[in-house]
């Protein structure tokens, strides 16, 4: 009996970990396809450290695919506080925008915590994957001109406050900040790495904040939990370049039409 109870438990972490993984990069939230699946299938893990670890696995996807990106900036960054070197300067200016952008979802989510998990309920992701629907396919077609160092204070602003309205359970955070990325102007392009880039401090800092509470868990299990772990960074680092792929071909439509589906079912059914 111990060890189909084990067994469970762990396909309950790998399903999770895998739907976690595969919904973070994409626009359709993440947040909020855990709140449906747990209420299809009455499937719920306790505490905070199973959902810290699963960001933390999609986080590494990110770090990997972006690591290019991310030593170049560290290293321009870097280069233009110590030596001053001007060509430097437009990538010590991004890594300020993403800092800026990053403060407002940092502070709300603090504040709002108890709050979001009042309405983490399938009523409230029907109506978010709706709005989600709406926002995608005004943007379908959009296609801007702003690069990396075209962004400004104004732009980083508003693309951070777009990354708070995503605490809302069925609100995609990737989808929110391209939303608003792309609607200021920014080609894909940039508008997919600024939104990728925004999500390593939001996620980094969540989960050094709350690694010592995984630490104290007598309740988690770490096997599974590893598991977990594992399965959603694999499954965020393809669907991260699946995704690159489709936005590159200008198909967002189609995930406007999976939001509106998805919305339609969840709110007649669940």
């Amino acid at each position: 009996m111990d060890a189909l109870t084990n067994f469970f438990t762990l396909l309950k972490y790998i399903v999770l970990g895998f739907i976690q993984g595969f919904t973070e990069p994409i626009p359709i939230s993440s947040s909020g396809h855990l709140i449906i699946f747990r209420d299809i299938f009455h499937v719920e893990i306790h505490g905070l450290s199973f959902e810290v670890l699963v960001h933390l696995g999609s986080l590494l996807a990110i770090i990997i695919i972006y690591r290019k990106d991310i030593i170049r900036l560290a290293k321009n960054s870097g280069s233009f506080l110590i030596k001053r070197e001007e060509k430097a300067k437009q990538d010590f200016l991004f890594v300020f925008y993403l800092v800026i952008a990053t403060l407002p979802a940092g502070i709300f989510g603090f504040l709002l915590e108890d709050k979001i998990g009042d309405i983490s309920r399938p009523s409230t992701v029907g109506i978010t994957l709706l709005i989600t629907c709406i926002a995608l396919w005004t943007i379908r077609n959009l296609r801007g001109k702003k690069m990396d160092g075209d962004i400004r204070l104004k732009d980083a602003i508003i693309v951070g406050l777009a990354q708070t309205v995503a605490l809302i359970p069925g609100i995609s955070r990737s989808g929110a900040t391209l939303v608003a990325a792309m609607l200021l102007g920014m080609k894909q392009e940039t508008a997919l790495r600024f939104s990728f880039m925004l999500y390593i401090p939001v996620s980094l800092g969540a989960g050094i904040l709350s690694f010592s509470d995984i630490l104290h868990d007598k309740n988690f299990d770490w096997i599974p939990g590893i598991v977990a772990f594992i399965v959603a960074f694999i499954a965020s680092y393809f669907a991260l370049k699946w995704f690159m792929g489709i936005m590159a071909r200008g198909n967002l439509k189609y995930f406007a039409y999976y939001c509106f589906a998805a919305g339609i079912l969840v709110l007649l059914f669940l």
